[in-house]
């Protein structure tokens, strides 16, 4: 099989599902085009990083209901029929708010609010944190817009935090997928290059609940839920350097003591 490497083409590498030979040609294409390779990366880890949650969840065993297969035609159907105007975002839907769908409703049901938030939270970090190219929607010169679009979108009044005082800056953000809805995702970084990122939905059922650290897998983060809201700060930092963050992001957000 020959032609141009297609968007189906690249789905199917990251599922391994391409014969070798087009497999081949696919590699090729990615070592010829670093734009293309950081994308498919950024795929790949939110891939590893759902099948990490899944095999927790199941003690190791993927259900066949989840094989790379089936999440690629519910991907694809998701491409067609939902949020057309935001590839990105259908794209992250598909993949991993698909999956968290599975996750909350079927595999987790004892799984509490706030587990739960930082799973979905953590996964959306992996994936957009690793794009390297264009990892928010929105700049940091674009902070005001931002905040109206996410505010909006969530019914909820909210503003990317100040937290230089931390050693992060602001570089942007971006609306990300959740079995809930839409959420907004404010990213931060580092001088050394560390990305946070502080992520915002609505949970209209879920109870207040003080903020708590959660321990995972490719990472761990800290949340809390306020009024229907919850709020989660996610870095690969040292825990107790997450929670002094998460600390300040909640007094500047709000939310129980």
């Amino acid at each position: 099989m020959s032609g141009p490497i297609t968007e189906d083409d690249l789905h199917g590498f990251v599922d391994n599902q391409l014969d070798p030979d087009r497999r081949l040609l696919v590699q090729r294409h990615l070592d010829e085009n670093p734009a293309e390779a950081e994308r498919v990366a950024a795929y790949l880890a939110q891939r590893q990083a759902l099948r990490a949650a899944l095999a927790s969840a199941t003690g190791g065993a993927i259900p066949a209901r989840l094989n790379p297969r089936v999440l690629r035609e519910q991907r694809l159907w998701r491409r067609r029929m939902l949020w057309r105007s935001a590839a990105a975002v259908v794209f992250a839907l598909g993949l991993g708010g698909g999956g968290g769908w599975v996750l909350r409703g079927t595999l987790a049901p004892n799984e509490t609010d706030i587990a739960t938030l930082v799973r979905e939270a953590v996964a959306n970090h992996v994936v957009y944190t690793a794009d390297r190219r264009r990892p928010t929607e929105l700049g940091e010169d674009q902070r005001d817009d931002l905040a109206r679009w996410v505010s909006n979108r969530l019914n909820h009044k909210v503003a990317p935090p100040d937290l230089s005082d931390s050693g992060f800056r602001y570089i942007g953000g971006r609306l990300a997928a959740t079995p809930e809805g839409p959420a907004g995702m404010f990213m931060y970084q580092n001088a050394a290059g560390i990305r946070l990122t502080v992520f915002v939905r609505p949970d209209a059922n879920a109870r207040n609940t003080p903020l708590a650290p959660v321990e995972g897998k490719p990472m761990g983060g800290a949340a809390w839920i306020d009024k229907g809201v919850g709020y989660s700060v996610v870095a690969p930092v040292p825990a107790d350097e997450l929670r002094r963050i998460a600390e300040q992001v909640k007094r500047v957000l709000g939310g129980p003591a």
